[in-house]
């Protein structure tokens, strides 16, 4: 799609080539035809277009170009040094958690690409599942790495359950992989799929399977790791100490319960507590005031059943808002329940 086929008010109604034109716009001639020396032909024949049909952009968009264009190049800086850790530990400082985690979510997507694994993320994962169940647990281990922990703990939980525990485990243990290995685990995919389009990269790890099983139903989650756990009690333990479920808020300090009530829907509460343990309602009860917890009281008696799907919602909901306090140094759930002392 040309940049006159629709109007732009943000940078997010930009394509990959249109941001690339007005970079070039913003840089100007000279610099971009250093730029376009390291592309290829169909590539600058692509940016060129782009650059052709655009008016008028608003000055606010080219700044904005720019400014991603900078933080991407810093954030690979930092990744290269350091890591996607340490360029994210980087970033949090300078531009804060939520443009850091959009900034490194970019950059992983970008790396990922490059590595011959970008296709992957336009694929179904009941498509993909398809492809791959019959595959070495190793291959699928590097396959599900290269994913978005979403769709790879929906790939997961789609798989057969035999060979579950021994794929999570592999993709625990992954750390730095040989590009050559990614590949040929990317060449036989593309054997398999007519429209798939130096140094190691690191890819998995516990954080990594601690993120997809995270995103894994509760019931799914929880009987995954009690399997892993049966096979490798070593390995369970490190991957609970990665997560955070509903339940571990009751570990939180009064003031972190007091600080998430700020934060969180009230309805969603409501919803939540019909699924905990009391001794964790009782956590949330004892830092409200009487008649909020009261008040809240009521209305989980009048809300009556609630489907089981709807209660993990609510409590993900309301994970998602603790981690995110976490991240930005709101709270802490490493230390939960340890209250200080004047």
């Amino acid at each position: 799609m040309s940049a006159q086929a629709h109007a732009i008010n943000s940078i997010d109604d930009l394509t990959p080539y249109q941001k690339a034109a007005v970079l070039s716009i913003a840089l100007g001639d000279e610099i971009s035809a250093k730029l376009f020396k390291n592309l290829s032909k169909n590539e600058i024949e692509a940016i060129s277009k782009e650059i052709a049909f655009m008016k008028k952009i608003d000055p606010n968009i080219y700044k904005a170009v720019v400014k991603e264009f900078y933080q991407m190049l810093k954030a690979k800086e930092y990744a290269t040094s350091g890591g996607i850790e340490y360029a994210k530990e980087i970033l949090v400082k300078t531009l804060g958690p939520e443009e850091a985690r959009r900034i490194i979510d970019k950059l992983i997507k970008l790396l990922e690409s490059n590595v011959g694994f970008g296709y992957l993320e336009n694929i179904d994962p009941k498509q993909l599942v398809k492809f791959i169940q019959n595959e070495h647990p190793q291959t699928i281990a590097v396959i599900l790495s290269h994913l978005d922990q979403s769709k790879a703990a929906e790939v997961l939980s789609l798989l057969p359950k035999e060979i579950q525990i021994d794929i999570v485990v592999r993709m625990a243990s992954l750390e730095n992989i040989s590009p050559n290995v990614i590949k040929r685990v990317s060449e036989m995919l593309e054997t398999k799929m007519e429209d798939l389009s130096g140094s190691n990269v690191e890819i998995g790890g516990i954080r990594a399977v601690s993120e997809i099983i995270n995103r894994m139903g509760r019931t799914e989650s929880k009987s995954l790791i009690d399997q892993i756990s049966e096979k490798n009690p070593d390995l369970a333990s490190k991957i609970r100490d990665m997560m955070f479920v509903f339940e571990d808020i009751i570990k939180l300090s009064n003031s972190d319960i007091q600080e998430i009530l700020k934060h969180i829907d009230k309805k969603d509460l409501t919803i939540a507590l019909k699924g905990a343990p009391e001794e964790l309602s009782k956590k949330f009860f004892s830092n409200m005031s009487s008649r909020a917890a009261e008040t809240l009281k009521e209305e989980m008696e009048f809300l009556g059943p609630v489907k089981v799907k709807d209660v993990e919602r609510a409590q993900k909901a309301i994970v998602d808002i603790v981690r995110r306090l976490d991240e930005e140094g709101v709270i802490s759930i490493s230390g939960g329940g340890e209250e200080m002392l004047e």
